[in-house]
């Protein structure tokens, strides 16, 4: 896999926000509001998330996320194409080409979801597949269906003709200009060749030509599959989906703490989404993030510190100036981009301390992660400390005994920078 990316990916997901239902509009308009007020500070990606090709998604909600054998787009060679009622720039076979070049013109990158294997209408209709005589109900695997979503099959490994189907998938998104593929039902492995096939995209996209980033979902992953992660993906999800509730919040602590050890240039243990803002309309219940404005500076802390890949779930344009301060916080956002590693160094029921120990600067993580507000204390492994900066006040405090001292409110945090030999 190459790994021709330097730092995590930023950017912007529909899923939180639109679920389904995202239209060609909608990711125009949050792709012109990253361009004009956070291209700056690095959030660069527009991610389409699942169901662009499902011809009536969305429309039975009360029922059914993913509606069954519904009505799909799909060309003569067994590969989705967006939805024309959606996104109607795709008419005539032009698939996402249009909107890609709109997102580019902007300076910005372009990404899309797709399901891990093949469409079940294609094999029922023993559709073509591009470049070989196999049609695709040869190389389909029907025990293999993803629990959630009934809209593919897995394929089978022992076919040579679904690597060329897979092949033949992202030629025709590197035609489009996609950069960025989220590749779902294969991370954590819930069928047996899903490994095969995380190792069939990989093949794929080395041969297309066009750098893609390829994130692997749900979680969460398998720590004793983390070398296929590492080498076959450029990001993989240590969590189901994850919402604005403090438990999830709190449990990433844990995901964390195991993966630590896998952050590598190149290749990111993916904490998922950051449910800010506004979300949830797709799924009848827009609402405000339900984190609290501690909880999300906790959020946002922990997946800078530990160099996550960081999405954002909302809708763009309905930013209130709260929330646009915390994801445009350059300060913290340049944990992101250090090439060195954090390392977890404290852990208690009531607080946790995250480190990042550069050659110049050693940056510190500290969480409240109690009900109540609470001192948070670190002891410095430098000596001769005198000043510290927090991050997200940009405060300068002062540091006595090489011990950086500071009360934080519950399920709140603090980031502090200190230079060395100052």
């Amino acid at each position: 896999m190459g790994k021709f990316i330097a730092a995590p990916p930023m950017g912007w997901n529909s899923y939180d926000y639109y679920d389904t239902t995202v239209t060609e509009a909608d990711v125009k308009a949050n792709a012109d509001y990253m361009a004009a007020n956070l291209k700056e500070y690095g959030w660069e990606y527009v991610v389409v998330d699942i169901e662009w090709y499902s011809i009536n998604a969305g429309t039975k909600r009360d029922e059914y996320q993913y509606i069954p054998f519904e009505k799909v787009e799909i060309d003569k060679y067994s590969r989705l194409q967006p939805c024309t009622d959606r996104f109607p720039s795709s008419e005539g076979g032009a698939g996402f080409k249009p909107l890609a070049d709109y997102v580019h013109n902007l300076g910005l990158k372009f990404g899309i979801h797709i399901m891990r294997g093949i469409p079940r209408i294609a094999a029922h209709l023993h559709m073509s597949l591009k470049g070989t005589d196999v049609r695709a109900d040869e190389i389909a695997d029907p025990s293999s269906i993803c629990f959630w979503n009934p809209d593919m099959y897995g394929l089978r490994p022992d076919k040579e003709a679904s690597q060329l189907y897979y092949d033949s998938l992202f030629e025709m998104y590197a035609q489009w200009g996609v950069d960025f593929v989220k590749c779902d039902d294969i991370c954590r492995m819930d069928m047996p060749q899903a490994e095969a096939e995380i190792k069939m995209l990989s093949r794929a996209i080395e041969k297309c030509g066009r750098p893609i980033v390829l994130s692997l979902s749900p979680g969460p992953a398998k720590l004793d599959k983390a070398w296929i992660y590492e080498k076959y993906s450029n990001m993989w999800r240590i969590t189901d989906d994850f919402w604005d509730d403090w438990k999830l919040l709190l449990n990433m602590f844990d995901r964390c703490e195991q993966w630590q050890n896998h952050v590598k240039e190149g290749s990111y243990p993916d904490c998922d989404m950051l449910p800010l803002g506004k979300v949830g309309k797709g799924f009848g219940n827009e609402r405000d993030t339900r984190f609290t404005k501690d909880e999300q500076i906790t959020m946002m802390s922990l997946w800078c510190i530990f160099r996550s890949p960081m999405m954002l779930g909302c809708k763009l344009t309905r930013l209130d100036s709260e929330t646009l301060s915390l994801i445009t916080n350059k300060d913290v956002l340049s944990l992101l981009k250090l090439k060195s590693q954090a390392q977890l160094m404290e852990r208690s029921s009531k607080h946790v301390i995250w480190v990042n120990d550069t050659d110049n600067v050693l940056y510190a993580a500290l969480f409240n992660i109690s009900d109540k507000e609470g001192e948070v204390s670190f002891m410095l492994p430098y000596d001769g400390i005198s000043h510290a900066t927090e991050l997200w006040s940009h405060r300068k405090v002062t540091v006595e005994n090489n011990v950086i001292c500071a009360v934080i409110p519950a399920h709140g945090a603090q980031i502090f920078r200190i230079e060395k030999n100052v």
